[in-house]
């Protein structure tokens, strides 16, 4: 059985406008090359034929995989989820007991995560270290450099 996929309704929409772009913009440029090269003569010998139908295959690809995508996913509802507890969706700032170091992320979906605007992988290391902790917890993670400690400061929504 094919695993679900839990996404905000943000994420959902940025995977079906994808799709939408590939199907209503892509295929249709792609049967052009196709059609434009399948003109040109000889199909045996001529490689912008062989380039468009390449293309064409990969792109039927990447479109198979976001239908997959877009069936498999079911949206959290993000004013479901509490702030008692780390869990996926919430804001937790936290301090590196080593450095002293105060930072701030959001548990993301794999498929959402964004290191540059705070949002990281509720499967990284750190996320699954500090999911079900609370406010004062010290989470002992280990990090492929070593092992750190964060406290948690605080969690919201």
């Amino acid at each position: 059985m094919a695993e679900v996929l839990y996404v905000t309704e943000e994420g959902l929409q940025k995977l079906k406008d994808e799709l939408d772009k590939l199907r209503i913009d892509e295929r249709p440029k792609i049967a052009r090359l196709i059609a434009e090269a399948r003109d040109k003569g000889d199909l045996n010998e001529n490689a912008e034929y062989s380039a468009a139908k390449e293309e064409q295959g990969m792109l039927e690809m990447k479109i198979s995989k976001l239908e997959d995508l877009v069936s498999r996913s079911r949206v959290i509802d993000g004013s479901k989820i509490d702030s008692k507890t780390v869990r996926i969706l919430n804001k937790v700032k936290i301090r590196n007991k080593d450095n002293n170091k105060v930072m701030e992320y959001q548990l993301v979906p794999e498929s959402e995560s964004n290191f540059k605007e705070g949002k990281i992988a509720v499967s990284s290391p750190i996320a699954q270290g500090l999911i079900g902790r609370k406010v004062g917890d010290v989470a002992e993670i280990k990090v492929p450099s070593g092992t750190i400690h964060l406290e948690i400061i605080s969690i919201s929504v």
